[in-house]
């Protein structure tokens, strides 16, 4: 059998970006008042009244939370010798606690006198957590890599629903709040891919693109750099407002690309159990503890990026970015959403993305939904014909269930389908790489099967035509093989082998490789 070959990049990378910094008001220069704009507060409430929830069957809860202590403060950063204990809480059960601390159910059962096939555990239960083999390891290491279980660990910063570009996400006015804050931010542009962005306009394309709350971004860039309150931010900080020092991450996209990838990389990586540790800057390792969540494990996940052993237990603590969110707006658990994903979720009907009786290429399994830090909510396909890099193609690609167009730009198509129009609530699609040729327009409703533009190479990062569909629910990315709710289309069910771009598609014992070649390995026809 004869292969044409044709490599796809990894699509879902940052695109490349000629930089041109502007600040519109520079250093020393007096700026011009700005008229008072409408932004918007978290929901008023009386204490332990859950607020009103925009997802139907989605309750918005404000969870029990403990400032610590100055005592608590001054002992961070200090081991912690053998087990610890945790105490249950609602929704918890054995398999997540154990996954948590790095531990199997057998050794948690154990420790406990629990059943490890019908471990049964209630709220309010405190269960002995033995120390695991990894933890081991780590406090037996030399001091070249110095093992730390810190009271900073115990302490959650935000939760899920504010990491993720989720349902209240979509009450702030971006554009409003910058500039009513009259910062460096309001008045700062920059070229991005020739088109010149204010920053508002940068914070709410990361935020679109990576699914990121913009009330994170926020503040995470007012923490670092002071630039959404301080007109005249530091000067070491104009180029680098993260202070994450790379040549090839200079000017407030690219540092806010990649914050927005790292806290995708801790938040998804945790709940998939993919992370038990952080490895700090000058090499500490920070154990991962089963009181945090999953926004509080992406936040981790960025500091431990950018900070040493010194400057991680502040800037994970309740004097840390904490702090300047809570200041901005206002306690971060006043916005929770949880569930944030219902447990009895199931997917839509879909069909596959491609008109019938044509046959395209499955090319990539499951792999990140945007760059890599996000979950493995994609696959590709590639067009039917020879390939020829980014060439144009005649073929369609068609819309997979029935929904509105919220988003057709930059390559990018996002389709809505619960019909509020907005992409930060319940089921949205995204189609990548869609040619600006015949795309279909925003506003407009597609049935199953009608058309949404050609596949291409525009948008994200491509060398080869193809298209690039991933799934969010509630603003999360889901992913492609996850657990009881792979991505199923047309009755195939997508799987992956945990390497990023592996995988296959099976239905009625029939399996698909992904392949990066154009042969009767991959090929699929939509009936």
């Amino acid at each position: 059998m004869i292969m044409i070959v044709f490599l796809l990049a990894a699509c879902t990378r940052a695109a490349p970006v000629e930089t041109a910094l502007t600040p519109l008001a520079p250093a020393n220069v007096a700026l011009p008042t700005l008229a008072p704009v409408q932004t918007f507060l978290p929901p008023t409430r009386a204490a332990g009244t859950p607020i009103a929830s925009p997802t139907p069957d989605v309750k918005l809860i404000l969870p029990t939370f403990t400032p610590l202590s100055a005592v608590e403060l001054s002992s961070l950063g200090t081991a912690t010798p053998g087990p610890v204990t945790y105490t249950v809480q609602s929704g918890d059960f054995p398999g997540q606690i154990a996954e948590s601390y790095g531990i199997t159910v057998e050794e948690l059962a154990a420790a406990n006198n629990l059943d490890p096939l019908y471990a049964i555990i209630y709220p309010g239960d405190v269960l002995i957590i033995p120390i695991s083999p990894e933890q081991a390891a780590a406090q037996a290491t030399p001091n070249t890599l110095n093992a730390v279980t810190s009271s900073s660990d115990y302490f959650k910063i935000i939760p899920d629903s504010e990491l993720v570009y989720s349902p209240l996400g979509s009450l702030l006015n971006i554009e409003a709040f910058v500039r009513q804050q009259g910062g460096y931010l309001a008045y700062y542009s920059q070229d991005v891919d020739g088109v010149t962005l204010t920053g508002a306009e940068i914070v709410r394309l990361i935020a679109q693109n990576y699914s990121v709350n913009p009330r994170l971004l926020l503040a995470v860039l007012e923490y670092r750099s002071q630039w959404v309150t301080n007109p005249n931010p530091a000067p070491s900080t104009l180029e680098t407002p993260i202070g994450y020092i790379d040549n090839t991450r200079v000017g407030l996209y690219r540092q806010l690309a990649w914050t927005a990838d790292k806290l995708n990389r801790g938040f998804y990586g945790w709940r998939e159990g993919k992370i038990t540790s952080w490895q700090l800057v000058d090499g500490t390792l920070i154990m991962t503890q089963p009181g945090i969540n999953a926004g509080t494990a992406g936040v981790q996940n960025l500091f431990a990026n950018l900070d040493d052993q010194a400057s991680w237990p502040i800037d994970s603590g309740p004097n840390g970015l904490y702090a300047t969110y809570s200041k901005m707006f206002g306690y971060p658990f006043d916005w929770a959403i949880e569930p944030l994903i219902p447990e009895n979720l199931s997917q839509p009907t879909f069909v596959l993305p491609f008109e019938a009786g044509d046959v395209w290429s499955y090319t990539g399994g499951p792999h990140g939904g945007w760059d890599s830090g996000s979950a493995w909510a994609a696959i590709d396909f590639a067009p039917p014909g020879e390939p020829m890099g980014c060439a144009q193609t005649e073929a369609w690609v068609t819309a997979i269930a029935d929904g509105k167009i919220v988003r057709s730009e930059n390559g990018a198509v996002v389709q809505d389908l619960d019909g509020d129009g907005l992409e930060q609530t319940g089921w949205t699609i995204l189609y990548m790489h869609i040619e600006s040729r015949e795309r279909v327009r925003v506003g407009q409703y597609l049935r199953a099967g009608e058309r949404i533009g050609h596949s291409s190479c525009e948008g994200g990062f491509s060398n080869a035509n193809h298209l690039h569909i991933a799934r969010r629910y509630n603003g999360m990315w889901i992913a492609a093989d996850a657990p009881n709710l792979s991505f199923v289309m047309d009755g195939w069910s997508a799987s992956g082998d945990g390497i990023e771009y592996n995988g296959w598609l099976s239905r009625n014992g029939v399996n698909l490789e992904a392949w990066e070649t154009v042969g009767p390995i991959n090929q699929i026809q939509r009936p």
